[in-house]
């Protein structure tokens, strides 16, 4: 009987937990859309707020760079100087798997469309781990090459 009662308990749980779990990855996929903007934008201040403002924070490229929101946004602006440098990005195969309330792993593909002045285009893969704070979801470690 009490097997009975737990194997009920638990269902309810997943029952109740799915919404919370899909929602989660939608204020995600809402967050990558608002960095895209900001990045097409060319409001790099507003794309790096997206990481975390930790010493902890890391982003892995051709080189590491450490540390919060100064440490990314001084990065991006040695790599993409101008707007032109920036180009127009564009996010796709986007995929979020929820590993536990507060943190997500999202990975997918970036297109940057530039004029060759501008660097040219360019393209690769990206894996992110993003937790959930008071100020909202924020980029924790970026793997991007």
């Amino acid at each position: 009987m009490s097997s009975i009662i737990v194997g009920m308990l638990r269902w309810c749980l997943l029952l109740c937990c799915t919404p919370l779990l899909f929602a989660q990855a939608d204020d995600v996929r809402a967050m990558m859309e608002k960095s895209q903007a900001n990045w097409n934008r060319g409001d790099l201040a507003a794309f790096a707020a997206d990481y975390e403002d930790s010493p902890e924070t890391t982003f892995v490229g051709k080189v590491v760079t450490r540390g919060g929101t100064a440490a990314v946004l001084a990065r991006y602006q040695a790599h993409y100087p101008n707007r032109e440098a920036m180009g127009t990005l564009t996010y796709s195969e986007l995929s979020i798997r929820v590993l536990s309330p507060d943190i997500v792993l999202a990975d997918g593909k970036f297109f940057l469309r530039r004029t060759a002045a501008g660097g040219g285009e360019a393209s690769g893969r990206f894996t992110l781990v993003i937790r959930k704070t008071p100020k909202g979801w924020k980029i924790i470690h970026d793997h991007s090459s």
